[in-house]
């Protein structure tokens, strides 16, 4: 009796150190802007606890010229699927007088019925149906969230008759903007939608967030609220009022700026992030902007240089996943070209 109280208490502790581990591993990647960078995210993860048999995630943008690249693609997904990686593929048009345009429905069935062809390692596909909606630049100049609405609503049932099983998202909106001539607020531009397709909300298989930590880029991770890096909580909690399904979120794009102010404070700031914010179980992919943005407008939150080297932010996130994993994690990999 006494050998069976001890093995019961050694079994509950497991259980509990099992799911405390569990608690702090929330599932991570990375934002990508071109299939060919996809062979070096795993780099990225060879210092935490992930190996070769544990998914990561990575958000990319397919345009309409990328349906004409279908050798470099299938290149992509294949790598995808020998390294465990699973794709999030957000929709877009082309870049065209200062803004993305709007896209026709022969635009949504060219790009859907293109990612429909490729082989998949995965058996659900994500996609994020365009970007970011509330800016006039994202949207052929201006910002119409009524026939954003009908978009979305094709795109979900079209990607919902595909032979394949999608698991579909909305844009992303910027939670930071303000009301005003080339922009909505946030919440004013879903309330529209909302009042456009009723029904939306419902069809959603996930909600797509950019929990980025503002203002400009580099507030401290403790902060809260609407334009925090826990602004997805917020939003959950507005979308409650239109569905009583529960939806994931993937955190598609966060991450700060870097500057010479804010650099030395970056690994703490990504070690909260992990333990107390990403690690929330309605998260199920965080994707942090940017891998390789430099030389360019994102070089402050790239995580790789022009020449490949890793970044103050690439380091930064190495070590809170090291510092988070613990003694889990194996001796740690320097980054190697």
């Amino acid at each position: 009796m006494k050998w069976l109280r001890i093995c019961l208490v050694f079994v509950v502790l497991f259980i509990v150190s099992v799911r405390m581990t569990q608690a702090k591993t929330p599932s991570l990647g990375i934002h990508i802007l071109r299939p060919d960078e996809i062979s070096q995210v795993r780099q990225l993860f060879s210092a935490d606890h992930w190996d070769a048999s544990q998914q990561i995630f990575v958000t990319i943008p397919y345009s309409l010229e990328d349906t004409e690249r279908t050798t470099e693609w299938q290149t992509f997904f294949n790598t995808a699927a020998q390294q465990n990686i699973v794709p999030i593929v957000r929709l877009t048009t082309r870049f065209e007088n200062s803004s993305w345009q709007v896209p026709t429905r022969k635009d949504v069935v060219t790009l859907l019925e293109s990612l429909d062809a490729y082989s998949w390692s995965q058996p659900e596909r994500h996609i994020i149906v365009f970007n970011e909606v509330n800016h006039a630049k994202e949207w052929g100049g201006t910002v119409a969230p009524r026939e954003y609405a009908d978009t979305l609503a094709f795109a979900l049932d079209w990607a919902h008759t595909q032979k394949h099983t999608y698991i579909v998202l909305p844009a992303a909106l910027d939670l930071s903007a303000p009301q005003s001539t080339v922009s909505w607020d946030a919440y004013a531009y879903w309330q529209v939608v909302y009042r456009e397709q009723p029904e939306l909300f419902a069809q959603l298989d996930g909600w797509n967030s950019h929990s980025y930590p503002n203002p400009a880029f580099s507030a401290s991770p403790y902060r809260t609220g609407r334009t925090s890096l826990q602004g997805f909580k917020q939003e959950l909690a507005w979308v409650t009022q239109w569905t009583d399904k529960a939806l994931p979120v993937y955190i598609t794009e966060t991450g700060w700026e870097s500057s010479k102010s804010l650099n030395r404070y970056l690994r703490q700031y990504y070690t909260y992030a992990l333990e107390n914010i990403w690690n929330d179980d309605r998260v199920l992919a965080v994707t942090p902007f940017l891998l390789k943005g430099d030389p360019g407008p994102f070089s402050g939150f790239s995580f790789l240089t022009g020449g490949d080297e890793p970044t103050v932010q690439y380091l930064a996130f190495q070590n809170a996943m090291r510092a988070v994993c613990g003694s889990a994690c194996p001796q740690l990999i320097s980054y190697n070209r």
